[in-house]
């Protein structure tokens, strides 16, 4: 077989060579001997999810620690699976998470020297490796159609072996010049594969950074590289843009470990050099007592718009992340509560390789630490950015009581034993709806041990004495008075002495005030919070609850 005549043959357009991009359009970056360059290369489905963004800050945190490069590549080489405005939901996404990339593909382009950053623009590229591919003899064009496929696999059901196109069963393998080119005068379509030496029985070692030393069969199928339209597989894409961008490290979930020997195979036979391997654990879950998978299917937090839509600051989902992505993180940030995350020393070896456990009730215990650092203005202004979006008809209530929100979302933080009231937007707005007349509504009862009756007698005894320009203190002590002159303990524990001999305790007839005014049996505190409303609202909320 003269494999250059093949290769002119298939391929008359390109002229290229590959060190032409290695050298002239790729060269080596200007960079330290220990930065790294990261890629996250999600493919456009219309699903991003929490493992893309498991990986990504991965990603993020080799590269910017080591003063590296983080770049974003979309990889759209399959035309069935793209899905319109998928590429903007991934970009929008990772912006709203603050992922920050230092080159790939944006909203508006792209920005970088290593580009184009979609696949689907890099096609020149691809042929002229395989070109390449061709002329040392190492790929060749396969013409059989699908039912010929179909065949080859049943075949091999039947005989009891593995299946694929490899060996013998590779029966375009080893086609003449002649029958090749009487094919394509034909115009019969074809794909190139790769000509696989490896052999069923042999091995090969590769250190991956998480999972240290592995032992893997080698490659023997004959892939496909090109498909029919000549368009690259995932597999011949990956190899070759990680080369030619100056990829250093590859980070993706342990399901791609079984295409490694793929992967591993067309690096050395390019005699290029391999990029560090990290594959990562699969994101899991418990439930009824039984670790599994995250589902697509089953799991709807493991969406990213489930983050967005509920109003998750970002700050909370990369801090609850970080926890599971290195196991001394919880230990530094005890040590360290008031730095900033990108301060703690991110490492691979620090990384599960079992599974990661997903927990959404820690990721809330999380975000109620963060969300108590962040500054109630800037909280407010994410929660009206989220409302813009998700809650449209609240806008202008948050618009026009500006103010008022902020102090709301202030109580008790300030505090010796600070509240943590705050974990997503979805909640602060349950949380702070008692404020606005078109929200509020009476939640809970008053205590066991008192009726409506009693309730409404004892309200009308607050707003007799009432006086908006008490201070803390005063209030209480009128609160305490009634109490007392009702039949109620001055004290809880002075109840808890002597059960038989009161009604209740001071509690009881605070709580009655406080589901007048908030709602609510538990809610910060109660005069801050009729400070915040102004005394009209105040009133006016006793008299309705009064009746």
């Amino acid at each position: 077989m003269d494999n250059k005549k093949l290769a002119e043959l298939l391929f008359p357009e390109i002229t290229k060579s590959i060190s032409y991009y290695e050298d002239t359009v790729f060269p080596n970056r200007n960079l330290s001997e220990r930065a790294k360059v990261t890629r996250l290369a999600p493919s456009p489905t219309g699903f991003i999810h929490l493992g893309n963004l498991y990986g990504a800050f991965v990603d993020e945190r080799l590269a910017h620690q080591s003063h590296g490069v983080f770049m974003l590549r979309i990889e759209d080489t399959d035309e069935k699976r793209k899905v319109e405005g998928a590429v903007e939901t991934i970009i929008s996404s990772l912006e709203y998470f603050d992922l920050k990339f230092d080159e790939g593909a944006t909203i508006d382009g792209e920005i970088g020297n290593y580009g184009p950053y979609f696949q689907s623009h890099r096609g020149e590229i691809y042929q002229t490796v395989a070109k390449y591919l061709v002329e040392i003899g190492r790929a060749y064009p396969c013409f059989c159609s699908e039912e010929e496929l179909a065949e080859i696999r049943k075949q091999q059901v039947e005989e009891n072996v593995n299946t694929g196109y490899y060996g013998k069963w590779a029966k375009d393998r080893d086609l003449t010049l002649e029958q090749i080119t009487e094919h394509l005068k034909n115009n019969k379509p074809y794909v190139l594969r790769l000509k696989s030496m490896g052999k069923e029985e042999d091995t090969f070692e590769i250190e991956d950074a998480i999972r240290g030393k592995l032992t893997i069969p080698v490659n023997n199928q004959d892939i496909v590289i090109l498909k029919a339209n000549g368009i690259p597989t995932y597999h011949f894409a990956h190899v070759v843009d990680d080369h030619l961008m100056k990829v250093t490290h590859v980070v993706r979930g342990e399901e791609w470990l079984s295409t490694l020997p793929i992967h591993y195979e067309l690096f050395t036979l390019l005699k290029w050099d391999l990029p560090v391997y990290c594959h990562t654990a699969h994101l899991m879950k418990m439930d009824d007592g039984v670790k599994r998978k995250l589902s697509k299917r089953k799991d709807p937090e493991l969406g990213l718009n489930y983050y967005k839509s509920l109003g998750y600051h970002p700050a909370s989902v990369r801090e609850y992340l970080m926890t599971i992505l290195n196991s001394n993180f919880e230990e530094w940030r005890i040590e360290n509560p008031e730095k900033d995350i990108n301060e703690f020393e991110f490492t691979l070896s620090k990384m599960s390789n079992s599974g990661a456990l997903f927990d959404l009730d820690k990721l809330n215990d999380i975000s109620k630490n963060v969300m108590l650092k962040i500054p109630a203005e800037e909280i407010y202004e994410f929660f009206l950015q989220w409302a813009k979006e998700y809650k449209g008809d609240i806008v202008a209530l948050l618009t026009a009581h500006k103010e008022e929100v902020v102090k709301l979302l202030s109580v008790g933080r300030e505090d010796r034993n600070p509240r943590k009231d705050l974990i997503y937007c979805e909640q602060i707005l349950e949380f702070i709806s008692y404020y606005f007349d078109e929200f509020f509504k009476v939640e809970d009862s008053y205590p066991e041990n008192m009726d409506e009756s009693e309730a409404k007698m004892l309200l009308r005894a607050y707003l007799d004495t009432y006086n908006h320009g008490d201070d803390q203190s005063e209030w209480f002590a009128k609160i305490r008075e009634i109490a007392v002159a009702n039949g109620y303990a001055a004290k809880p524990k002075d109840f808890k002495k002597n059960p038989d001999q009161y009604k209740g305790h001071v509690g009881d007839v605070s709580t009655v005030v406080r589901l007048a005014i908030v709602g609510k049996a538990i809610s910060p505190d109660v005069w801050s919070i009729q400070q915040i409303m102004g005394e009209d609202r105040v009133m006016k909320r006793l008299e309705k609850a009064i009746g």
